[in-house]
Order: C-alpha cells, then sequence, then structure tokens
C-alpha cells in the first residue's frame, strides 16, 4: 500500500470514530466474493484488512455467506474451514431452503429496522456492487473491497458527508456558545471586582484623609538622629573582655588585702612622760654648768 492512500485511510478512519464512535477492533462483515477472491489472489485478507483499517479487526461472516460457500463445488475445502475460524454473526435465515443475496442478507443485519443508521459500527466489505450500492445510503459505513489483488477502501459517502459536516457545524456552534457564556460570566466578575476594588480604594482615601487631618493637630517635638548615619559601638572579642573582667577583679582583691592589712597594722608604743621627763633634767643640768 503506497503512503498517500495509507495516509488517506488513515484520517478516513479517524474521521469514522470522531463522529460515528469507531472503535478497534473494527468489526468487519465478510461476504463469500471476497473471501473467494482472496485466496484467488493469494492475499492475507485479515492482515489486508488489518493494513487498510489502522487497526485491529475482528472478521465476522453471516450464516447465508457461509451456506454460499458450502453451495459452490468449485472451491476448496480449506477456503471453507478457513471462514468457519470468522465469527459467526446470526442472520437467522438459517431455516430457509436457500440463502438469501448478499445484499439482503447484509441489509437485514446492518439496518434491520431501514432507519439509515449504522447501530452496530459494522464496517462491510464485499464484492458485490449491489450490496455497497446500498450501503452507501446507510450513514456512517465504511465499504472496503479488492480491486486486483489491491484493498481499497471507498471514500465517505454523501449521506455520511452530510452528518458528519452538521455534527461538526452543531460541535462548533456549541463551542462558540460555552465560550460567549465564560466571556459574559468573566465580564461580569471583573465588574464586580473593579466596583469593589473602587469602593475600598474609596474607603482608603477616606481613612487616610482622617490620619492626616489627625496627624495635623499632634505636636512634634524635637527630631532624634538617623540611626542610619550613626557610628555603630564596636564589640570586643570574648577573649578579651575576659581578661578585662579577670583583671578587674584581681586589682579589687589586692585592694581589699592591703585594706585588711592597713587595719590589722599595730600602733607604735611612745616612751612614758617619765623618761621624758629625766632625759630633760639631763640635758637642762649639763647646759648649766657649761655656761
Amino acid at each position: 500500500m503506497r503512503g498517500k492512500r495509507s495516509k488517506q485511510y488513515r484520517k478516513l478512519m479517524q474521521q469514522y470514530g470522531m463522529t460515528f464512535g469507531f472503535r478497534e477492533p473494527f468489526q468487519v462483515l465478510l461476504d463469500a466474493g471476497i473471501i473467494q477472491d482472496a485466496a484467488r489472489f493469494k492475499m492475507d485478507l485479515v492482515g489486508g484488512l488489518k493494513r487498510t483499517l489502522h487497526g485491529e479487526v475482528k472478521p465476522m461472516i453471516t450464516q447465508c455467506s457461509i451456506r454460499h460457500l458450502y453451495n459452490d463445488s468449485s472451491l476448496d475445502s480449506a477456503l471453507v474451514d478457513e471462514a468457519k475460524t470468522y465469527e459467526r454473526r446470526r442472520c437467522n435465515h438459517h431455516t430457509l431452503d436457500k440463502p438469501l443475496s448478499t445484499l439482503e442478507c447484509l441489509s437485514s443485519v446492518v439496518d434491520p429496522k431501514s432507519s439509515s443508521t449504522n447501530k452496530h459500527r459494522y464496517v462491510i466489505a464485499s464484492q458485490d456492487g449491489e450490496a455497497r450500492a446500498f450501503m452507501r445510503k446507510v450513514v456512517g459505513v465504511p465499504l472496503v473491497y479488492i480491486n486486483r489483488s489491491v484493498m481499497i477502501m471507498e471514500p465517505m459517502a454523501e449521506a455520511t458527508e452530510q452528518v458528519k459536516e452538521r455534527e461538526e457545524r452543531g460541535k462548533f456552534r456549541a463551542g462558540l456558545k460555552t465560550k460567549r457564556g465564560e466571556q459574559v460570566g468573566m465580564k461580569r466578575k471583573r465588574d464586580t471586582e473593579e466596583d469593589g476594588a473602587n469602593d475600598g480604594g474609596a474607603k482608603a482615601r477616606d481613612g487616610e484623609d482622617n490620619n492626616r487631618g489627625v496627624s495635623k493637630g499632634r505636636k512634634r517635638g524635637p527630631k532624634g538622629p538617623n540611626p542610619l548615619s550613626m557610628k555603630k559601638p564596636k564589640r570586643r572579642p570574648t577573649g578579651q573582655a575576659q581578661a578585662t573582667t579577670s583583671e578587674t577583679n584581681g586589682s579589687g582583691d589586692i585592694d581589699q588585702q592591703l585594706e585588711v592589712g592597713l587595719k590589722k597594722k599595730r600602733k607604735r608604743k611612745h616612751k612614758s612622760t617619765k623618761d621624758e621627763r629625766l632625759v630633760a633634767d639631763a640635758s637642762g643640768g649639763e647646759i648649766a654648768g657649761g655656761t
């Protein structure tokens, strides 16, 4: 599969997923014709479906398609055994003598109530042109077929494209409405906040005016020095502070000791007055004899 076509198929399946809710594993309804052509071209049917749909697939086959394979005597029994491994989708046509055509059987499974909707999100892989033409009228049905050993997925049908565009427009309008509502709500909230801010600013201005009136009536005293321009006191290290305290303590102890010594010092005893008189008389007699 070429890259450009693969990219287109991937985008197409993404659109089916976003609009109609398709998800993996994709339920693929097979008819007898596509099984026969895949065997004739020696193709891996399940692998080709995975590459085309860009995801895991769950192959399904109806009871009528199984009976078509049984009735074809030219087919190999191995092909019938391979078809039996696919999940059987009951179409409730097994009671009939002959199986219904691919168009009637697939239409009864995909759109049983003729409501033109793919309720169970089937992917139709069919080689029947009439069946594919009918499925294009049903909204949301991916169509796959084999053309010369190449598996091809048809572009989105016109009915499906219209529904997709309508839903996209509805989502776009809903988004605009929600955005407008949010903008209106934000605008109202902003207006209320601005009003509250204006009221708060007016009250603050009134309070400042009142404070100014009170401050004008007070008498101002002398201004002190600017604390930032004052010189900070120097801090002495802890070692020097301890030394100074020890020195002061030592000097104080010495003074106390001196005071105690002075207090305990004994006074000298002077000579008695009698001795002094004898000395004075002796000295007086010597003076008189000399003269």
